[in-house]
């Protein structure tokens, strides 16, 4: 997959136009369905503003993943909240997973 279509498929994923994006970053609509058609390079920094508006890092834009998938938003705020748990929260729920997966 290319750096649009990438981009595109995450943008969709999040239910966000082209029009919010711009709202929030500044970024005009054009460069962005530049960078979507592969018309347009973005910068790293252009590329990260346009990322950390819909919730992604460039490590995980970069990064495949497993199978090539994102997180949903369902799988990143359980990630998100398995980090801040302490310890023996953290044992009991990887417990109840393996219970609940089998």
């Amino acid at each position: 997959m290319d750096i649009g279509e990438k981009f595109r498929s995450i943008r969709e994923s999040k239910g966000m136009t082209k029009y919010r994006l711009t709202q929030i970053t500044g970024i005009s609509g054009h460069h962005i369905k530049g960078i979507e058609n592969n018309t347009r390079q973005p910068t790293i920094d252009t590329l990260q503003r346009l990322l950390e508006a819909m919730g992604y890092s460039l490590a995980e834009f970069f990064s495949n993943g497993e199978n090539g998938m994102y997180l949903t938003d369902e799988e990143r705020r359980l990630v998100e909240n398995f980090r801040i748990i302490d310890k023996p929260k953290a044992e009991a729920l990887l417990n109840m997973s393996d219970v609940l997966t089998k």
